[in-house]
């Protein structure tokens, strides 16, 4: 079995990445809605997270429903908080709030009464917008669409937020790149193709997301096919003006490009293509240019270097919503809630 990537913790002892958002998120715990409680793994995975106790936990569907499939699926729910929408004792004032929300697109009570009690993720991150969840996490059997379209109508955007958009926490065995194997990759879930304003607060965001979960500085490359200028292009242009951006708007911030991905990584081709930069061969967040690359670029790594993935996390919702790769496992859900968790104790601080 390939070792693990690991990280200082904040007492100086080494610890894997998941474990040490384990502990963050056990320290100060936060309460995930998971609406999908009729899937298998949800299960598995709340089961272990109560195990554990790094969160609290709130399951949306029928309760006698959910208590017979976690018996026939093996799996103990004790202490597992389970909420049916359609009897939930404040059904009419979430309704009352839908309406509120989306009345300038003519949202009525009835339609919203249908939404909320026939879609949990609606139905959750209406719990969430009231206070009485901190965060969600959804997607396991539902696409990012049904994840993300809720959490825009009911949360919106966090205040100061330019753009929403997704990264994943890679973490890859092995590897002496990034921050001892553990990098953030953005975007590869949601903005197809960004423009270079786009592309910037991409970047910021995820230079903060890093900073907050991995425990370190970010060192920000804007990825491209060209380094420095090596190719004239108006995608290559579109990743350097992103890059002036970021710059100009957080002139602390390690951030350079356009960088292939060797010159991003490797000290020694850095040297060759990048000499002088600050961030070249030695960084640790990665900016894509577009969906495809994004997307193609974490599923290689995933797959070729057996690197744990953690993702689709979203930045710039107003509370924590996070998607879920449909062809995810037990594990994966466990460390997606996980740092979901600690997200909520970073909206806190804000």
């Amino acid at each position: 079995m390939a070792r693990k990537s690991f990280i200082m913790s904040e007492k100086g002892e080494n610890m894997s990445f998941i474990e040490d958002v384990k502990a963050k998120a056990k320290a100060k715990q936060k309460t995930i809605v998971l609406p999908e409680s009729e899937d298998k793994r949800v299960l598995q995975a709340a089961e272990q997270i109560q195990k554990e106790g790094f969160s609290r936990l709130i399951l949306l569907g029928e309760k006698e429903q959910v208590e017979k499939d976690a018996k026939a699926w093996g799996v103990d729910l004790s202490g597992i908080e389970i909420v049916n929408p359609k009897t939930y004792a404040k059904l009419d004032e979430y309704v009352s709030t839908l309406v509120e929300l989306r009345k300038s697109k003519g949202m009525t009570e009835e339609e919203a009464r249908k939404l909320l009690t026939e879609s949990n993720t609606y139905f959750g991150v209406m719990m969430v917008k009231k206070g009485e969840a901190d965060g969600l996490v959804s997607g396991a059997n539902h696409s990012t669409a049904d994840t993300l379209r809720p959490s825009l109508q009911i949360l919106k955007t966090k205040p100061g937020t330019k753009l929403v958009s997704a990264f994943f926490v890679m973490v890859v065995p092995d590897c002496e790149y990034g921050e001892k194997g553990t990098f953030v990759f953005s975007d590869c879930g949601l903005n197809q193709n960004p423009t270079s304003e786009e592309l910037a607060a991409i970047a910021e965001s995820s230079a903060e997301s890093f900073r907050f979960l991995v425990g370190a500085e970010p060192k920000v490359a804007m990825l491209s096919y060209s380094t420095m200028g090596s190719a004239k292009h108006e995608e290559v242009t579109k990743v350097q003006d992103a890059t002036k951006i970021v710059k100009e708007n957080n002139p602390n911030l390690l951030v350079d490009g356009e960088l292939q991905l060797d010159a991003a990584l490797v000290e020694s081709v850095a040297k060759l293509k990048a000499p002088g930069s600050k961030v070249a061969g030695h960084a640790n967040t990665l900016i894509f240019p577009d969906l495809d690359a994004g997307n193609i670029g974490y599923k290689l790594v995933q797959r070729l270097a057996k690197a744990e993935a953690y993702g689709p996390m979203t930045q710039g919702i107003a509370r924590p919503v996070n998607d879920l790769s449909r062809g995810c496992n037990v594990a994966d859900i466990v460390g997606v809630v996980a740092i979901t968790a600690v997200q909520c104790q970073l909206y806190d601080n804000n």
